[in-house]
């Protein structure tokens, strides 16, 4: 059975790309447009990893992130940060509210797959 991951991102160029990587990898791939929608859909699908962005609508990644790891019933979904949020202190706040990785934009694909590859293996 093939590995779900839950793209949450609002812009749309950035869902079509990573939907079409992900998709190419092998993976199936669920979408979520705002962090309100990121939650219900991980909450009833629990997908094996999600690809969070930080500045959404309605809940910010660090808030859906922070919910995630503090429900028991989410404990295997992995979460990987991928946002324009670079600076050291979101960096380390997205990794301290749980998050297992934090990649910039914009990013090699190439690593995004090898990254997120070494994730789901764990």
């Amino acid at each position: 059975m093939a590995q779900r991951i839950l793209i949450a991102d609002d812009e749309e160029n950035i869902v079509i790309s990573l939907e079409f990587l992900m998709k190419r990898e092998g993976f199936e791939v669920l979408i979520a447009r705002d962090g309100e929608q990121a939650l219900e859909m991980i909450r009833a699908e629990l997908p094996d990893l999600v690809l969070l962005d930080v500045m959404m609508p309605k809940k910010s990644g660090f808030e859906v992130c922070q919910e995630i790891k503090t429900d028991p019933r989410l404990g295997t979904v992995k979460i990987l940060m991928l946002t324009a949020k670079g600076r050291e202190t979101e960096i380390a706040k997205g990794l301290a509210l749980g998050a297992d990785a934090y990649v910039t934009k914009p990013f090699s694909t190439k690593d995004l797959v090898e990254r997120i590859r070494a994730m789901l293996a764990d």
